[in-house]
């Protein structure tokens, strides 16, 4: 009944501390029937609750260019989904609760209460109190990432000391505003966490209970967060730490094509299990009711022996295609979390920049000769120079890492190296383009944390 009494205390005060508000609420006494979550298990049970604890934000994945949606589909979305599906500047209309951002800082409100509560305990210096503080830190640092990644323009190290990040809440104080930092201090923050979390964790990926993080899951998200800062160095070095404590694939040869769940909740290629926050189900939900259809050119970049087609994908009675559930193996919404294939070609990718050719393209067919039919021998793919391996390596991570909100991101940075990607829509004869380098690339702050907190905007 504690551990009862204690989560609802912390769902009733993350009602007024999703990021930098403040409520009428503060000015009212608290209950002393109340208790504050004090004891390992108390605080295991906060990080354990995955509904609160292992998502990340959708607008991403509604805006990138994996998707697309008929016109009828497009009238019966949500506002905040058609705005974001052409890519409005006002683009969450008169809504409020917008969970890309409060989800988030709802996670970073609970690691902190578990980090202030590990402070105090007795058993703060046993193994599980420090598993339990990696843990907490691993979460905040991924939330302050997907806030980082959505809410704040690409990272580029020659301005990232003047653009603007996110408020780095470090309490779970709910009476104080905090200004957004910039973005260094955000990315700053972030490594500081993933790196403190390390001397932390499990060394071994656990079997079950893959919301929980281990050696592995940090090093994979530093991997991805480098890549995303374009240094490639830094990001090579990470996967190449996620590899070596965790390389296991799947041969997609015994994957079957024909279920709708392909993939288990425990697969072996998962390494930390997280998802979508469930707020735009017409463009980016993952089942054979789905409205949303994935792209036709996303389609036609797969062969005849690419395993991925039947197992991401599924025809739909109109010609079209749908996506699958994804590697998490459950829910109808995209898997966002971390897993071995991304470590893989982040590591190709970075090989290939670095002109290191053969060992890119060893890397990238290292993961391909388990995607193929083997009824067919496969043909290794080779590239002449490092500016071939590099088409092919990204090529291979759209086909790969499809509907996992990565494609949105990947776009940011690409186009900062200047790859002049330009993405369009066309809905009831009306084209909507979206240049490079774009500012809706970088979505709003919701209106409500502005007027609540008056934390700057960002430009659209």
């Amino acid at each position: 009944m504690k551990n009862i009494k204690n989560l609802v205390c912390i769902s009733i005060l993350i009602l007024g501390c999703l990021a930098c508000r403040k409520s009428d609420f503060l000015n009212k006494k608290p209950s002393t029937a109340i208790t504050d979550p004090s004891s390992l298990s108390d605080f295991e049970l906060l990080l354990n609750n995955t509904i609160v604890m292992n998502t990340t934000g959708g607008l991403a994945q509604a805006s990138a260019d994996d998707v697309e949606i008929s016109y009828p589909n497009y009238q019966s979305a949500n506002i905040v989904e058609r705005n974001a599906y052409v890519w409005n500047k006002d683009l969450y209309g008169d809504e409020i609760d917008i969970q890309d951002w409060n989800a988030c800082y709802q996670q970073v409100f609970y690691a902190n209460v578990v980090l202030e509560g590990l402070t105090k305990s007795d058993s703060a210096s046993s193994i599980r109190a420090q598993n339990l503080k990696g843990w907490a830190l691993f979460a905040r640092a991924f939330a302050f990432y997907d806030l980082t990644r959505n809410f704040c323009k690409a990272y580029d190290a020659s301005s990232a000391n003047q653009d603007l990040g996110i408020p780095l809440r470090l309490s779970s104080g709910i009476d104080y505003i905090k200004q957004r930092s910039t973005l260094q201090q955000s990315f700053d923050q972030i490594f500081s966490d993933l790196n403190e979390s390390i001397t932390l964790l499990p060394t071994e990926r656990p079997s079950a209970d893959l919301n929980r993080p281990s050696k592995v899951a940090a090093y994979a998200l530093l991997a991805r967060i480098a890549l995303d800062m374009r240094n490639y160095a830094a990001a090579e070095n990470y996967a190449d730490q996620s590899l070596a404590l965790y390389s296991t694939l799947i041969d997609y040869n015994t994957i079957s094509q024909t279920s709708a769940t392909p993939f288990s909740k425990t697969n072996n290629e998962l390494i930390c299990n997280y998802g979508q926050q469930p707020r735009y189900g017409r463009l980016t939900s993952n089942y054979s009711g789905s409205a949303a259809r994935v792209s036709s050119i996303l389609i036609g970049l797969y062969g005849p022996r690419d395993l991925r087609l039947k197992v991401y994908y599924g025809e739909s009675s109109d010609g079209g295609y749908y996506k699958k559930r994804g590697y998490n193996g459950m829910g109808l919404y995209p898997f966002t979390g971390l897993a071995t294939d991304e470590q893989y070609l982040i590591k190709a990718e970075c090989l290939a920049r670095k002109g290191e050719t053969k060992l890119a393209m060893d890397k990238l067919n290292q993961l391909l000769v388990n995607r193929f039919d083997k009824t067919f021998s496969y043909n290794a793919l080779t590239a002449h120079s490092s500016v071939e391996a590099l088409s092919q390596i990204l090529l291979e991570r759209r086909k790969e890492l499809v509907w996992r909100g990565l494609r949105w991101h990947d776009l940011k940075r690409l186009n900062k190296e200047g790859g002049n990607i330009i993405i369009t829509r066309v809905i009831n004869k009306i084209k909507y383009t979206l240049l490079s380098n774009d500012p809706r690339y970088v979505f709003p702050i919701p209106s409500d944390e502005i007027a609540l907190s008056g934390i700057q905007q960002n430009d659209r």
